[in-house]
This record gives structure tokens, sequence and C-alpha cells, in this order.
């Protein structure tokens, strides 16, 4: 399953639910690639992964292979990022088959785990065409706010275009909300109208306000390595777990509607 975790809006907690649900995805047994497509680095940053030899910018110029920048860290594998991603992609906006390199470079590699997931910049870049064309999935975190429904608005309306255009199997799995403080008036009037006016589904499982979230980059650690009996890493488990459960179920009837296509045929 190839999962992108995407927003147009920064500050939303992307690139610690990526790491987060790696590690808890990890821990719950699954093979697990997390892949930092943002030129930012800051998820590579977050486990120590910087000022290494090559990174997924080697990948996509061709001067390093799969195996040359894919690196094991707290039971994931992860291919870091580094500022040199953005002038791979400046210089990919010319490329005939621009959407479709990430595919290409990775191909057949994406099939040896259980789960991908890939952590792409808060913007509608190349970058991110490139993450959603090769996905299954997206899922998007957002705060309990106004401007929030806006992002995710965005969001959604590119992940369709990607749909419509690129990748017809690609599934809008969920909207994650994060930092979530139920005790603020505007984060129960924001839920509600994700849960009653907006057509998108919100999973179950809502990730805590809890500042060792903020704290655990500064040490190189995961949530799970950091503060391990943590709300939010009891939250991430949870929130993996549902996340898996949603697309076994999806699988299945995808599965069971293909087989009643063929059987009308």
């Amino acid at each position: 399953m190839i999962v992108s975790v995407c927003s147009h809006k920064g500050g939303t907690g992307k690139t610690t639910s990526s790491l987060s649900l790696a590690v808890a995805f990890s821990q719950q047994g699954k093979k697990v690639l997390l892949v930092d497509l943002d030129p930012q680095a800051n998820l590579s940053y977050s486990i120590d992964l910087v000022d290494i030899s090559r990174d997924i910018s080697h990948l996509f110029t061709g001067e390093a292979t799969f195996e040359d920048v894919v690196h094991e860290s707290f039971g994931i594998s992860v291919i870091p990022a580094s500022e040199r991603l953005a002038d791979v992609e400046f210089s990919l906006q010319s490329a005939e088959d621009r959407g479709f390199f990430l595919k290409e470079i990775l191909g057949s590699k994406m099939n040896e785990y259980d789960v991908v997931l890939l952590d792409c910049p808060p913007s509608r870049s190349l970058l991110t065409v490139n993450a959603l064309v090769c996905s299954d999935f997206a899922v998007t975190p957002v705060l309990l706010d106004v401007l929030s429904i806006q992002g995710l608005l965005f969001m959604t309306r590119t992940i369709l275009d990607i749909r419509k255009t690129y990748n017809p199997r690609l599934t809008f799995l969920g909207v994650i909300a994060v930092n979530v403080d139920l005790r603020k008036n505007i984060s129960k009037e924001v839920l509600t109208v994700f849960r009653e006016q907006i057509d998108y589904p919100i999973f179950e499982t809502m990730v805590r306000t809890n500042t060792k979230l903020a704290e655990a980059p500064s040490h190189g650690l995961p949530i799970q390595y950091y503060q391990p009996k943590s709300s939010a890493a009891s939250d991430y488990t949870q929130l993996a777990e549902e996340i898996w459960n949603n697309m076994m179920t999806y699988g299945i009837r995808e599965k069971v509607k293909a087989g009643q296509a063929h059987s009308a045929h």
C-alpha cells in the first residue's frame, strides 16, 4: 500500500504524522518504507539523517541506486531528502513525463514493503504530483481551525485532478485531526463542520495536543522512542491500526467490485 501524506498548508503536522505512522506500522509488524519528498528535509532532520552523501535527489538524477539512498532507522527503511531536491524539481519541469519520475525510480522496490509512506511538500508542487501519481491512497493531516478547512479543499481538489488525469486508483482515505484540544470551542466547532458539512471522511482517532511531539525532532527521535508512554505515541498507534483496517476494507471492496464486473461479462 502506497500512501501520500499531503497538505497544501504548512504547519499541520504532516511530517510528524508521516514519521509517527511509519514507526507505528513497523511496531505492528509491517515492513515500512518512508520517503522524504520535501526539499526542506524536515523529516530527515527529525531522525538525524542529514549531511549524508546520497538522498532522494540523487535517485531522481540517476546518480545513485535505491540501495545507495535507503537507510535503516528505528525499524523502518527511510529515503532522506536535502535542499538539492528543489533543484531537481526545477529541472523536471520541462520533462515530458514529469509526473511519473518517482514511480519510475522507485518502481518494483515499493512492492517489497507492506506500507510505503510519502511525506510530500506543503504545496501543489511537481513532487506532490509525483507522489500522488504512484500512490494508492492519500491522507491529509489538519488542525482544527478555519484555515485548515480551506487548505483541505485545495488538497482534495488536487487529489481529484490527479485521479482524473493520471491515477484512477488514487483514493482519498481520510482527514487526520492533529493537535486536538477539545476543551477549545473552536476545535469543537471545526470538528462539527468536518463531520456534518464537509463530505470527506475523517478518522475516528485524533492526535491530541502533546508538547512532546514538538520536542522529539530536536532529539532526532520519533515520538515512540522519545516518549513511548505519551498520549501522542498511543494516538499514532491507534491511528495506524485504523488506517490499515480502512485500507484493507477498501481493497476487499474493490476486489468484490472487480469480481462482480467480471461475472457480468
